[in-house]
């Protein structure tokens, strides 16, 4: 059959409502991903939209980056651009959370719509390669003697490396309003000053490192765990010691404005693309610990999330 003649009996099927399920739940996607390429956000995006054609719920997905201000930036054009638009995802997490905490945008996740939370991932702490220090320990000392010459870099200000930081420095006895955190718009960028030994340590998702922890061009010295990681095995910071312990979840939004309707099939969307092989391949290889929690129950997690992390941060000084 011809390709023309085939999309106009592919049309008739349409009117006629019988046209198979698998085309009609099929659309053309649009990913905001509101950090530079190259961080957690960035490849959670794109692996999701790989699944969502995978699993034949997308024709086709577009990606957009937009970084900056703890996805803050990313986050006033969604809400502005997309109003409406039931084929507009975005991805977000707590990082997010703690950028509006801290810098307090005009725009807020009130005005989108929560569609369901992903995965969850814990913070690795690394060390250039060629850094003086030999392990966490160490960095801990220096931190002590003076906190301000440890720089500790990461995504930006608010994110879960940075209250990690944070939280690390009131565990050791350190002014936490001390210490010197540098923020990054991106994982790139971050990874780029790592490797340069433009700070001391670094941290953020294993996913994100894990090329360069694998390659000796940088060195693990403690994760945020309550267990060491299934393929890191690198003492947790309570091993240490230190008594901190935090996750770095991700999670999907929808539009502003979308029918209740609406945000049921792209939660029953993404809940497929989930269930793929390209999916499961995407969580085996960065690490990613399944978290899926979908609708009003994820609406419900976020807003205690928020107010958990407000408390935490306002206790370390951050806010």
């Amino acid at each position: 059959m011809r390709r023309d003649t085939f999309l106009k009996s592919m049309a008739a099927l349409a009117v006629a409502g019988t046209v198979p399920t698998s085309w009609a739940q099929a659309a053309a996607m649009k990913m905001m991903l509101p950090a530079n390429p190259g961080g957690g956000w960035d490849t959670t995006g794109r692996a999701l939209g790989k699944a969502l054609q995978d699993a034949g719920v997308a024709s086709s997905v577009t990606y957009d980056n937009k970084g900056g201000a703890a996805g803050a930036i990313g986050l006033a054009q969604f809400v502005n651009g997309s109003k409406n638009d039931a084929n507009a995802l975005m991805v977000m997490g707590a990082v997010m959370l703690g950028g509006i905490i801290t810098g307090k945008p005009p725009v807020t996740l009130k005005q989108v719509t929560p569609l369901a939370r992903l995965t969850s991932e814990y913070n690795v702490f690394v060390l250039p390669a060629n850094s003086p220090f030999k392990n966490m320990g160490e960095v801990i000392a220096q931190l002590k003697k003076d906190p301000g010459s440890v720089k500790w870099g990461g995504g930006s200000r608010g994110s879960t490396e940075h209250i990690a930081a944070a939280m690390i420095a009131k565990a050791v006895g350190v002014d936490p309003a001390k210490i010197n955190y540098v923020a990054f718009r991106g994982g790139g960028e971050a990874i780029s000053a790592i490797l340069g030994g433009n700070v001391t340590i670094g941290g953020s998702g294993y996913s994100e490192f894990a090329e360069y922890i694998a390659s000796g061009k940088m060195k693990p010295v403690g994760v945020t765990s309550a267990e060491r990681l299934p393929s890191l095995d690198v003492p947790t910071l309570k091993e240490q010691g230190i008594d901190v312990e935090i996750g770095n979840w991700r999670g999907v939004y929808g539009a502003p404005g979308i029918s209740k309707q609406q945000r049921d099939e792209l939660i029953a969307k993404l809940e497929k693309a989930t269930k793929s092989a390209v999916w499961q391949e995407a969580l085996k290889k960065n690490d990613w610990t399944p978290a899926w929690l979908a609708g009003d129950a994820f609406a419900t997690f976020v807003d205690k999330e928020f107010s958990s992390l407000q408390d935490t941060m306002t206790r370390a000084g951050m806010v």
